[in-house]
């Protein structure tokens, strides 16, 4: 089950709006095909009730509504009110799975928690709604008060429920401990289905995944990006790729190759940067930097592992930078067609080294700049050069651009008005390569940042990811002022392509 739309939307400053919600659940089963999506906490809000609303109309139009959970909670039938008026047929009902909690939070003895539960199960059943429940707090139950844990499953166990949802709500387990709690519930239980749900305080989620599974829970909850409270949930990605890779005999539904779409589509709606050395999605994790690893790989994929960055729909990549050696140069050489004798190929590969230590970034689009640079070429002069440009903006009026751009010794000249002075500047670009019937890039992502290895504002870099019908690269660009960055940045595509 992914509970990146609930749980996940606990990540401090995250709220999906009601299309994002739609879009993010329609790709979570169609794409990703994962089993359940738990989409919302009944009761939340009037936008959670039209974004719950909506997606169950598209659930019911194409058979899915089985597939589609709430969170619900005992509150004397509200939530079931909730449901019913929403079209939910699934409620995970929220219950309290320690001794310390139901003390202390609920101030109720075992006996009056377990009757207000039934009869919000019994409601639910006659509403034809399916019950799931939550035993909230359930790792602190077994480490401090197993006794009740086991009077509440004794009693559970004998209600109309589908799944017993056990949660390590704070993040305290230790695999050995996942381990041998579910061995000891899933033994004393037979034939129940029990899901665990980990989060990540001790950074241990993946793990206690696997260690739940081999213990023989039943399902999982997972979330796109490890996104959720605090330290975040289990992630989906990686516990996907650990189940695959240890534990075979598993079987799950979910498609690798789509894990990787679906996880840049929620950072880009959650605004959560995914970090650049996540397992599985990040920038950097099929990223061979040291020259070693990447002459390894030319000699019999020394340096492969079993997480192929084929099988998540990504490619392998070799950075440049202080430790590369000629293999790197060598591999990002050969994707953009080029070919250096020896000789030359040391001093490309020096002069990427020497920027490397001042703390540049060097990308392969650099490399036939560098090239030129090195070898005193001319082979590899600008085509396109953005000569002069007027940008304006004032209050009250539109931000505006003229532009005089020489492409091939042909001069063009264009004005256009846009969102912003660089949106503008974008739009007249966009009518002088109509003119020569060329269609822009697409831009899919702008960053602008001090450059790195200063504390000085003095400089900006901006970084913008351009996308073809053939390929996605970044060009950067360094000013003092922002907009001039991101025109050299431009420039820079512009001669790329």
């Amino acid at each position: 089950m992914d509970t990146t739309l609930r749980d996940g939307e606990q990540t401090s400053g995250v709220s999906f709006s009601t299309s994002e919600k739609l879009t993010i659940t329609q790709l979570l089963i169609e794409e990703l095909h994962v089993d359940r999506v738990e989409i919302a906490s009944a009761r939340v809000s009037e936008g959670e009730f039209k974004a719950v609303k909506n997606i169950l109309n598209w659930a019911h139009e194409n058979g899915y509504e089985d597939r589609i959970e709430v969170l619900s909670f005992v509150d004397n039938g509200v939530s079931i009110d909730w449901m019913v008026n929403s079209g939910v047929k699934v409620q995970n009902l929220l219950t309290k799975g320690s001794m310390n909690h139901l003390t202390h939070q609920l101030k109720k003895t075992p006996e009056q928690h377990f009757a207000d539960i039934k009869y919000v199960i019994d409601l639910a059943n006659k509403n034809n709604i399916v019950t799931n429940v939550y035993l909230e707090d359930w790792s602190n139950g077994m480490r401090n008060s197993p006794e009740y844990v086991f009077q509440y499953l004794d009693f559970l166990t004998k209600q109309p429920v589908k799944r017993i949802l056990l949660p390590d709500t704070l993040g305290i387990l230790t695999p050995k401990e996942t381990f041998d709690y579910l061995s000891v519930i899933i033994a004393r239980y037979p034939g129940i289905h029990f899901d665990f749900h980990a989060h990540n305080d001790y950074d241990l989620g993946t793990a206690n995944v696997l260690e739940a599974v081999r213990a023989g829970a039943n399902g999982l909850h997972l979330t796109v990006n490890g996104m959720g409270e605090r330290a975040g949930n289990a992630a989906l990605a990686s516990a996907v790729a650990v189940l695959h890779d240890f534990v075979p005999d598993v079987e799950f539904s979910i498609k690798e190759d789509s894990i990787y779409k679906v996880s840049k589509l929620v950072e880009t709606f959650s605004g959560i940067r995914i970090p650049s050395n996540k397992p599985i999605v990040g920038d950097n994790v099929f990223t061979q930097t040291a020259g070693i690893h990447a002459d390894g790989d030319n000699k019999n994929n020394l340096y492969f592992n079993d997480l192929l960055p084929e099988r998540f729909g990504r490619k392998r990549e070799y950075a440049l930078g202080k430790t590369s050696g000629k293999a790197n140069i060598e591999k990002n050489l050969q994707e953009l067609g080029l070919k250096l004798n020896e000789a030359d190929l040391k001093k490309v590969t020096q002069r990427v080294i020497e920027l490397g230590d001042k703390k540049e970034i060097v990308t392969k689009e650099d490399l036939p700049y560098i090239i030129s640079d090195v070898l005193d070429s001319s082979m590899y002069e600008d085509k396109v050069v953005i000569e002069s440009y007027v940008l304006m903006h004032a209050m009250g009026f539109r931000p505006s651009a003229t532009i005089s751009v020489k492409i091939d010794g042909e001069k063009f000249e264009e004005s256009a008005q846009g969102d912003g002075q660089f949106d503008a500047f974008m739009k007249a670009l966009a009518l002088v390569y109509l003119k020569k019937d060329r269609c822009l890039p697409k831009l899919i992502d702008y960053a602008v940042r001090i450059a790195p290895g200063s504390s000085s504002d003095a400089l900006c870099e901006t970084i913008i990811t351009w996308q073809t019908n053939e390929k996605k690269f970044i060009t950067r660009g360094l000013d003092s002022d922002q907009t001039v960055c991101a025109i050299k940045a431009t420039q820079k595509m512009l001669n790329i392509i």
